[in-house]
This record gives structure tokens, sequence and C-alpha cells, in this order.
């Protein structure tokens, strides 16, 4: 009799190999994880995306009652694509991360991270406060492992959906995180740009201050004060003390901010967002004020 190709048949067989019974003592988990594979495999072309998930999850098992995490891993993996195909988003986040979770035990940063980036791309635009967290953790996995290189994308793509639902705080910190990552591997030109493009994100959100603090404690380093970024970035924060609107619009069309990220270039292109003249009145009080000779702060 030739071997049965209907999926639910391999799965009732694949069921039975796994029970313990009176006349069965001991799981036979090999065979049983090829039926589960099959049967995945079937449902899925056949388009059962519910049923497909449920058979790749039950081959991950398998290959982990086999000891062998990678291959659980990848039928994770394929579990977390089906529950994409069906639109259920907290079951790819969660399916993601157990398939994550299984390359790290095989001691694989790389795969281990894009397994939490496949499921944030996936679930960004239904639940992006899952996905920047998803981003986030990616981003730790190959941070821990020295390969902050390969992070670079990770970083951006967690502050564009930051700036999507208006946090542009948030925003700004993965921005800089970036920056640090940058730092660490002397990607030079990844930095600036990331330096700057947080000072935009804070001058979009109207927070000069900390724009300017910003500004200050990136010129602490070395690689962005000599940089063209650093020159584009203290020309705006001077415009915006000037109360010069032609000027921040000028320098928004300039080089350095038109090689940026398009997302951040989207938000220079709308400065200044609000009354640049109270920069211009606070920058000219803080002159006027005279020193306190006994205010040793």
């Amino acid at each position: 009799m030739p071997p049965t190709t209907d999926p639910d048949k391999l799965i009732a067989k694949a069921d039975k190999l796994t029970k313990l019974s009176l006349t069965r003592w001991s799981a036979d988990w090999r065979s049983a994880t090829l039926l589960y594979e099959q049967a995945g495999n079937a449902f899925r072309g056949s388009k059962n995306y519910e049923k497909a998930g449920s058979a790749f999850e039950m081959a991950s098992k398998g290959q982990e009652m086999l000891s062998s995490p990678w291959d659980a891993a990848k039928h994770m993996e394929s579990a977390g694509a089906m529950a994409k195909e069906l639109g259920k988003w907290d079951q790819v986040a969660d399916l993601y991360r157990k398939a994550s979770q299984l390359y790290i035990e095989c001691s694989r940063s790389q795969p281990a991270s894009d397994a939490l980036a496949k499921a944030a791309r996936a679930v960004e635009d239904t639940v992006p406060d899952v996905a920047v967290q998803l981003y986030t953790d990616a981003c730790l996995l190959l941070e821990d492992d020295g390969k902050e290189q390969m992070a670079f994308d990770l970083y951006r793509a967690a502050s564009s959906v930051y700036i999507k639902l208006n946090k542009y705080t948030d925003a700004a910190a993965v921005l800089l995180r970036l920056g640090l990552a940058a730092d660490k591997c002397n990607a030079t030109n990844s930095q600036c740009k990331a330096y700057l493009s947080a000072i935009i994100v804070y001058l979009y959100a109207h927070d000069f201050k900390q724009a300017e603090k910003c500004y200050n404690d990136c010129s602490q380093i070395d690689a962005f004060l000599s940089s063209d970024h650093n020159r584009c970035a203290s020309r705006l924060l001077s415009a915006y003390t000037e109360g010069d609107i032609e000027e921040i619009k000028k320098l928004a069309q300039s080089s350095p901010i038109s090689h940026l990220d398009n997302v951040i270039i989207r938000l220079a292109r709308k400065l200044p967002t609000g009354d640049v003249g109270e920069f211009k009145i606070g920058a000219a009080k803080e002159e006027e004020e005279p020193l306190d000779e006994n205010d040793l702060t």
C-alpha cells in the first residue's frame, strides 16, 4: 500500500507515534517529526494556514525532542509565517520569539536577531508598540555578540516606528543608541548621520532645549565635531535662535540633511513646526541677564 499523502492522516499517524500506551512504551519522535513536517508543507501548499501552523509547531517540538534546536527554530519560524498569513499578530510575535530563543540555544545571534526583525516587520502596522520592542531586542542580541554594524538598519526601523507613533523622544533616544553602536565599530558617517537625525527629531517636536543639549553632548565626540553634519546642526540651531525661518528652510534642503533617511528628511522639510520667535526672545533674555556673582552654579 503506498504511503498516505493526506495531511490530516499524516498528523493522526504522527500523534499516535508520540503518545505512550500499553503497547507503545516510548515515543518515536524521529518518525513523527518527519510526518509533521510533511503535513505542514502539504497544508501550506493548500493554503490551510491554520493547520499548517499547528503542524510546524509540532515539527519544531519534535526537533527539540531530537536535540536539534536549529531545525526546531526553522519550523517555529514557519509557524510564525503561517500566523502572519492569518493576521494573528500576537501569535506572530510569540512564535518568532520562540524561534529566536532556539537560535540562541545554538549560539547563533544573527538568525536569532533576524527572527525578531521578521516579526517586527510583520506587526509594524498593526501593533507598532510590539514592533519597536522586537526591533530593540533584535539590536541587543547583535550588540551582545559584538555585531553592532548589523544592528544599524534595525535601529533606524525602530526610530521610524516611534516617529509614526509621534513618540519623538523615544525616536531620538534610539538614534543616539545607533550613534553609540556606530562609534563602537568606527562607522563615522553613520554615527554623524544618527546624531544630526536626533537633533532634527527634537526640533520637529519643537523641543529646542533638548535639541541644543543633544548637539552639545554629541559635539564632545571628535568625529562629530569635525563633520559637515555638525556644521549643519550648528547653523540650524543658530537659525532658530535668530528666528530665521528662511535659513531653516534652506538648511533643510542642504546636502547633509538630503543624505539622511527618508523619514528624517520628511521631518526636516517641515521645519520649523512652531513659532521660532520665542527662541529668539529667549536667547535675547539670556544675554541680557546679568551675572550673579553669588550664584556659583
